[in-house]
């Protein structure tokens, strides 16, 4: 079914910047919806950004509006996060996942990463 690779994740100080990839091997459908997520230490994974494949439509998380960007290059098959202000509770391991649907539930993502840990020292 291909496979959802993250890369960029690190270590970065309060205030700085990060940008993810994710890096899909098989076929993105005009309708499939790529998203991020992420599982901060000790909690439940919890929903980033998304945006549909066919347009620039995109959805934020409270939490990381007007701080994070989600993108695409539907020719390299790879979604982006730019992630900028950081702040020690954005630590946590960031996922990738490709759905069907635009929705912020986990439940409605097929495909997923393995994760790319993000820690942001204050």
């Amino acid at each position: 079914q291909g496979q959802l690779i993250e890369s960029g994740g690190g270590s970065v100080q309060a205030g700085g910047s990060l940008r993810l990839s994710c890096a899909a091997s098989g076929r993105i459908y005009s309708s499939s919806v790529m998203a991020w997520f992420r599982q901060p230490p000790g909690k439940a994974r919890e929903f980033v950004a998304l945006t549909r494949w066919h347009s620039s439509s995109t959805l934020y998380a409270d939490s990381v509006k007007g701080r994070f960007t989600i993108s695409r290059d539907n020719a390299k098959n790879t979604v982006y996060l730019q992630m900028n202000s950081l702040k020690a509770e954005d630590t946590a391991v960031y996922y990738c996942a490709k759905g069907s649907h635009y929705s912020s539930n986990q439940a409605e993502y097929t495909h997923w990463g393995k994760g790319t840990q993000v820690t942001v020292a204050s």
